[in-house]
């Protein structure tokens, strides 16, 4: 029988054991309503050479089955809700109440002129303060938006890319000002500079010295922040530019392989810095395809750790992974409809094996969602988390026949695109080409084809319509957001020490040139108060700015 094989009972011996050790599972028994024990781990009948070598036992390489023995049943993911708009108080108030409802961590989204390292009294914010996201000009800010949220219970994750650093910095000097020391900080900060020059665009520096700060942070987080994630290699935007799912993999694990060769450059030992790299994934529609994927992507990443790079650490192997259901699938038709979808979304992203999910609302193809609905996105993770019963077992849904062909299928078509990309060069040669660009244009002009002509059916949109009056509530920011952000950064200018100032950016600027490591230099200056643009200004001094 399958539980007397030897290798079952080695994994239940060493990771089984100490994960249970770890994490005790949330109940002693898990059951079905009608009373029948659920398995922690369906097998089967007979453990062959290949049932070790493809799906092996969850918690071991290659990990396809998860990254931990007992997944959710020793630990829910995390349930985040991306969030941030207007200014930092109105963005803390609404985490603080995300908080109250259940969230478990916090997601940090940042408007268009903090992403791309402006003030908000540059000319270039001008109509883009607080719109999209939350204002962050300088330290006094960051002090706000993590006003009576305890640093050293909730994990952070900050999508923020070129300009991660300041934010990173600002984040750690925050938590000094809460007594909170740097090593004790969970979360994540996505810093993925690659994929905004084929994706997304809110790029700043030209690749190279973009991959100079990763690996800053990668060094000086090794050594000071042990338990936050330094990355967050995203493929969610490169699905939301139209890739395929392979695509999405492939250009994600490509992008990975990428940082992973810069740290080995720069001096870093492997083990140092891959087990804090994490993953960000697309939920889309097709349930099955996307369960496929996350699973296609995990085993990809551990043998290219293993098989490329000479990973021994099983850490160094593990794809961890946030997901977030998909924005570019909610419709502005039928808006209700879109629950629906996120809840599909949600349900495959869980079978996949994520850690943290983030949960659309059903509002969001209209405004920013309002409060209203981002509780019913949560309440759809909790729902799926405690009465759905798919996190009582491990990978529910192994073995599947069409799930397993599909998982290898992904992971070939990834692997035969990530070949490629190392043909052509690598994946910086590849943005200068264009490469990667027209592989996931042409196939979202493949996709919007099929919509057009009818032979993908979008419910409410190309198909099932019906006629609508615009009722549904939206949130709108005030325009004097702008006007009382701005009034408020210059005050706190016309205050501060100018001599502290001046001396902590040419602090910044020296490092920057002679190739110190810039963290240490970045967070002196938040501390003193310096702006978001005027130390990225410093940094687009010395390296230059990105052109398309």
């Amino acid at each position: 029988m399958a539980a007397k094989d030897p290798r079952l009972r080695d994994w239940e011996e060493k990771e089984l054991a100490a994960s249970l050790a770890r994490f005790p599972e949330r109940r002693q028994h898990f059951t079905c309503p009608g009373g029948r024990e659920v398995e922690r781990l369906a097998l089967p009948d007979e453990i062959d050479e290949r049932y070790c070598e493809d799906l092996g036992f969850p918690g071991r390489y290659p990990f396809t089955r998860g990254v931990q023995p007992t997944m959710y049943r020793g630990r829910l993911w995390t349930m985040r809700q991306y969030a941030g708009f207007s200014t930092a108080r109105a963005s803390n108030e609404r985490y603080r109440y995300l908080l109250d409802q259940g969230q478990t961590g916090l997601s940090i989204a940042f408007d268009l002129p903090t992403q791309i390292g402006y003030d908000s009294d540059d000319p270039m914010a001008l109509g883009e303060v607080g719109k999209v996201g939350v204002a962050i000009d300088t330290l006094a800010d960051m002090e706000i938006l993590f006003d009576r949220i305890p640093l050293d219970k909730i994990s952070t994750s900050m999508t923020i890319n070129s300009p991660a650093m300041v934010l990173l910095a600002m984040y750690v000097a925050v938590a000094e000002k809460q007594g909170v020391a740097a090593d004790r900080l969970r979360g994540t900060i996505q810093n993925d500079a690659l994929k905004e020059y084929v994706a997304r665009g809110t790029y700043i520096f030209p690749p190279r010295p973009s991959l100079r700060l990763i690996t800053d942070i990668f060094r000086w987080c090794a050594d000071h922040m042990p338990r936050f994630n330094t990355i967050s290699i995203s493929g969610y935007h490169i699905r939301e530019a139209g890739s395929t799912a392979s695509q999405e993999v492939a250009f994600t694990l490509a992008n990975g392989i990428t940082y992973v060769q810069a740290a080995l450059d720069a001096g870093l030992s492997l083990d140092t810095f891959a087990r804090r790299l994490a993953f960000f994934f697309n939920a889309h529609s097709n349930l099955l395809e996307e369960v496929a994927k996350f699973r296609a992507a995990r085993r990809l990443w551990a043998r290219i750790m293993k098989e490329r790079f000479g990973a021994t650490d099983p850490a160094s192997m593990m794809l961890r992974f946030h997901a977030q259901t998909a924005g570019s699938t909610l419709t502005a038709q039928q808006v209700d409809n879109n629950i629906v979808r996120v809840t599909i979304q949600a349900l495959a992203a869980v079978l996949g094996g994520t850690q943290s999910l983030h949960t659309n609302s059903r509002d969001e193809a209209l405004s920013l969602p309002t409060e209203e609905s981002v509780r019913t996105a949560l309440r759809t993770q909790q729902i799926i988390a405690h009465e759905s019963g798919v996190a009582d077992t491990v990978d529910p849904l192994a073995g599947s026949w069409f799930i397993e062909q599909l998982t290898d299928a992904i992971e070939a078509e990834a692997r035969e695109l990530i070949r490629q990309v190392d043909e052509a060069g690598g994946v910086i040669a590849c943005i200068e080409n264009g490469f990667i660009s027209s592989q996931i244009e042409e196939a979202s002009y493949r996709y919007q084809q099929e919509v057009e002509q009818g032979e993908r059916i979008i419910v409410g949109v190309n198909a099932f319509q019906v006629e609508e009056e615009a009722t549904v509530p939206v949130l709108k920011i005030d325009p004097a957001v702008e006007d009382e952000q701005v009034q408020r950064l210059r005050q706190l200018k016309a205050q501060r020490d100018r001599e502290q100032v001046a001396a902590a950016l040419r602090d910044v600027e020296q490092a920057a040139r002679s190739g110190t490591n810039l963290m240490e230099p970045v967070l002196a200056a938040v501390r003193c108060y310096c702006s978001l643009g005027e130390i990225c200004g410093v940094l687009r001094q010395v390296f230059g700015e990105y052109r398309d």
